[in-house]
């Protein structure tokens, strides 16, 4: 089976703009359309799809845009998220709880930044039927053990960059974290997540933080930690079954900004697949052409999965799908053709057709039985 995941980037200004825009006809959920016939993922996530009530942008890309287009999603997951969900604190410090979406400094107190509920939502889609999901959406990262919190660089006091008002309301997730079970062979669990970005911030480092302990929530669960408590109360982590990380996890193992002992330490977990690296020969291509730092870059940028468009920073590896040893992995890549290729026009350079993100895909085979 073919596991991909993707940052499509299908966020808008205002809510119910998506819906709307997909009902009327989107010529970029056309291309996304395209680019999945040619790839054609059996279990797919989507990162920065909003979350609309009854999943209804969701459901209209499906129904409009990818059935037509011989792809078959019947079963999906699409939980709410913490983006644009206001907390009634004044987390960003700006002086002013904000609590009425439009208003400035919304975004940065909502237990994670969006400008409205439901922006940058996740999305999984899948050809085999999906079972029930645990979900960490409420845990605080407070309540994380060995919690390395922000702290505040002109006071002596230690973490206290957030008030004690704020970390009895700041969930650690920034969206959520899904573990959606997979009905195939033995069972997949996909571990689906969206850390926030490690930038947008200050000498306290509060994103890079969040992102590092969004990461390493996933480093715990798959070890069995028991110390984590899900939105439907139950304790644990995952256990001995087989599973594939997903998602847009903002950091790259060597590049750009972020706390790189996160990702590597669920790179090099030993119940991950060893270092596995998809490719493409656009990456590589692209950043040859662009030039800026991507010479200077300790990454292979076959691997790169963003195209940044900024020389300061240049492209880098976010998107992972990280399979556990019990898979065999039998191919992967990442979907970024040469510019040569008639196939380049879907991906294209800055301003996307798409996103600024690349799909990334592995072909796993799951054990029907135990071994």
């Amino acid at each position: 089976m073919r596991v991909a995941t993707w940052n499509v980037s299908l966020y808008r200004a205002g809510p119910g703009q998506l819906a709307a825009e997909l009902e009327a006809g989107s010529e970029q959920a056309e291309k996304i359309a395209r680019v999945l016939a040619k790839v054609r993922p059996d279990v797919l996530l989507l990162n920065e799809i909003d979350h609309e009530p009854d999943d209804r942008a969701v459901r209209l890309l499906i129904d409009r845009y990818l059935t037509p287009a011989g792809l078959r999603f019947p079963h999906h997951f699409a939980g709410p998220v913490n983006t644009g969900v206001p907390t009634g604190v004044d987390l960003d410090r700006d002086g002013v709880a904000t609590t009425t979406p439009g208003t400035r400094g919304y975004g940065g107190d909502c237990r994670g930044y969006g400008v409205y509920p439901g922006q940058y939502g996740m999305a999984l889609l899948s050809r085999f039927p999906l079972g029930r999901a645990r979900t960490f959406r409420e845990l605080l990262w407070r309540d994380v053990p060995g919690a390395v919190l922000p702290d505040d660089p002109a006071t002596p006091a230690p973490a206290d960059w957030y008030s004690p008002a704020a970390l009895a309301v700041l969930p650690l997730s920034s969206k959520s974290h899904w573990d959606v079970p997979v009905e195939v062979g033995i069972g997949l669990h996909v571990l689906a997540s969206h850390p926030t970005p490690p930038v947008f911030d200050g000498p306290e480092d509060r994103n890079g933080l969040r992102n590092a302990a969004e990461i390493a929530l996933w480093t715990s669960y798959i070890s069995g930690e028991g110390w984590m408590v899900d939105d439907q109360g139950a304790r644990g982590g995952l256990g001995a079954a087989p599973f594939v990380v997903l998602g847009d996890l903002n950091n790259d193992l060597y590049d750009g900004d972020g706390r790189h002992a996160a990702i590597a330490a669920l790179l090099d977990h030993p119940r991950v697949q060893r270092r596995l690296a998809p490719a493409s020969p656009g990456g590589l291509q692209q950043a040859i052409a662009q030039g800026g730092s991507n010479p200077t870059h300790r990454g292979p940028p076959q691997a790169d999965t963003l195209d940044l468009d900024n020389e300061a920073i240049g492209n880098l590896r976010l998107d992972y799908v990280l399979p556990s040893q019990e898979l065999q992995v039998v191919e992967q890549g990442v979907f970024w053709p040469r510019a040569d290729d008639p196939d380049f026009a879907l991906v294209g350079l800055s301003p996307f057709p798409i996103s600024d993100h690349r799909l990334v895909w592995v072909d796993v085979r799951v054990p029907l039985t135990p071994r």
